[in-house]
């Protein structure tokens, strides 16, 4: 099998970038170890800056987005029984986000893939990445029970932080950089209309609460629990309970209950892998870089690493220029680690620490008090949590 890029990873990474390419002309092969069923389920984010909606216009992906999807104009901290709105357009020059689950943009995306994209390859394994440094690279997978050939000019490891893309780059051109953080989410979705019309991110000495929504109809909401929390250990009841004593305020606010579908525990963790691009592999999205999801930027690095790729690519098939594909790994990991900085502000902001004591407490208040209270200190953390601009956009 012959291809131009070879896209190893059927995630919305490597499903937008197909989405691109195929637009501009540019055939390529999106090799997906999983079934389709299993993709369109994982539960994933569902923050989008406002560079990820546009994203989604330009690969046509959007029509469903527009229908369904919810616009913020802003946040809400809360903290010593107190809320406060951080309003985005007036603090960024108009800037918004929207909530739409990862789920909804997979299904999309795939939708369009097979409807009339290039080919999507479910329960397709890859195996590794041959001659990287060479003009035609080689994708070794297993697909339909025998081992096949996938030869390319580029190849793009969109396959997470377990995919074998990261594994192709030598060990000595290599730097990756990791922190694990001492505690964990644990996140429930339900059956019961949001308490609020925007995310709230709620501090306290009993640990940090989170209340988002997928939906008009379902929430999804998150605990601080300590690393290897047992989420059996943690009935209905006692979850709604735990999470209205840390959303309390002093004001006339519920949190609505209703039946909790699902359940799950995501660690909390930084990695960035350096760099991004070893001769004519290239990677995207979590393959690169992992960010606790405080900050709500793993989905749209993801994508912001994507737009990159794809312009680059576009622009060697139009002009022949290499410039922006030789500059891809600086460019991306610029705005990877401002969204690691900015995602472990946050973390460490708003996070009970399990070895803090009274200092640490007071100076996580300082922080917040300072944002709420200076505008300089809320634009900033609005432009950053919204969305900063492409590098390669920033340059012109």
């Amino acid at each position: 099998m012959r291809t131009t890029v070879g896209i190893i990873g059927g995630g919305p990474a490597g499903l937008l970038l197909a989405r691109l390419l195929h637009r501009a002309g540019i055939d390529c092969v999106v090799l997906e170890s999983r079934t389709r069923e299993y993709v369109e389920q994982r539960q994933r984010a569902g923050m989008l800056e406002q560079g990820t909606v546009h994203a989604l216009h330009e690969a046509g992906a959007a029509e469903r987005l527009d229908a369904e999807g919810l616009v913020h104009q802003g946040i809400e901290l809360r903290f010593d029984r107190e809320r406060h709105h951080l309003d985005f357009p007036a603090l960024t020059g108009g800037r918004t986000v929207t909530i739409y689950a990862q789920t909804e943009i997979v299904k999309d995306l795939v939708a369009l893939q097979l409807a009339d994209g290039p080919p999507l390859l479910f329960e397709a394994e890859a195996l590794a990445v041959e001659k990287p440094e060479s003009d035609t690279p080689v994708v070794r997978f297993l697909h339909e029970g025998r081992e096949q050939l996938l030869t390319c000019d580029w190849v793009a490891g969109c396959d997470g932080f377990h995919g074998i893309s990261r594994g192709a780059f030598p060990a000595g051109i290599s730097s990756s950089f990791a922190h694990d953080y001492p505690y964990s989410w644990l996140g429930i979705m339900a059956e019961v209309p949001p308490s609020g019309d925007e995310l709230i991110y709620a501090r306290g000495e009993r640990g940090f609460a989170l209340h988002s929504m997928r939906s008009s109809s379902v929430s999804r909401l998150y605990l601080q629990v300590p690393v290897g929390t047992d989420p059996e250990d943690w009935p209905d009841d006692r979850i709604w309970d735990e999470l209205a004593a840390r959303f309390a305020i002093d004001a006339d606010w519920t949190l609505n209950r209703g039946p909790i579908t699902a359940k799950s525990m995501t660690p909390m963790r930084s990695y960035v892998h350096e760099p991004m691009r070893h001769g004519r592999l290239l990677l995207a999205g979590d393959a690169a870089h992992i960010v606790p999801p405080t900050g709500a930027k793993g989905l749209n690095l993801a994508v912001s690493d994507v737009r990159v790729l794809a312009r680059a690519l576009i622009d060697l098939h139009r002009t022949g220029n290499t410039q922006l594909l030789d500059s891809y790994s600086e460019l991306c990991l610029q705005r990877v680690w401002q969204a690691t900085r900015f995602s472990d502000d946050m973390t460490r902001m708003l996070h009970a620490q399990p070895d803090g004591d009274a200092f640490d407490h007071r100076m996580q208040l300082a922080r917040l008090r300072r944002i709420t209270a200076s505008r300089h200190a809320a634009a900033e953390l609005a432009a950053n949590y919204s969305g900063l601009p492409l590098p390669c956009e920033s340059r012109r």
